[in-house]
């Protein structure tokens, strides 16, 4: 089953989501527990009109959603949405790959060289 590719927009938002240190902050708190605004807020030196302004693009992007419980707007964290940027990577780590892979080559060589000098 192929999954389709985001498109460059969608993608987008989500690497404007995360390019926030902030942002990256409040997702992995959330990575730990749904929270409130003012669970949020707590944790940080800044105003609550300004965490809004950072949920509501992490809401865009598709890493959180958002939902009412009472008078509480619950934030939870949506891993599905970083499989975008996941995918997006993943075409590179074909280069880590490849220089790990010539790296254990001279390693495993190197090694063989001085099993090979303590043989009588």
């Amino acid at each position: 089953m192929q999954v389709d590719s985001p498109s460059p927009t969608q993608l987008q938002s989500v690497f404007q989501a995360i390019a926030d240190p902030t942002r990256r902050s409040i997702l992995s708190m959330l990575s730990e527990q749904d929270m409130t605004i003012g669970e949020i807020v707590d944790r940080f030196s800044v105003t609550r009109a300004a965490i809004k302004k950072h949920l509501v693009m992490l809401e865009r992007g598709g890493l959180i959603s958002v939902q009412q419980r009472g008078r509480e707007r619950i934030n939870t964290l949506e891993p599905m949405g970083l499989k975008s940027v996941d995918d997006w990577l993943s075409h590179f780590h074909q280069f880590w790959d490849q220089k790990l892979s010539k790296l254990q080559t001279v390693a495993e060589n190197e090694e063989r060289a001085k099993t090979r000098s303590k043989d009588p």
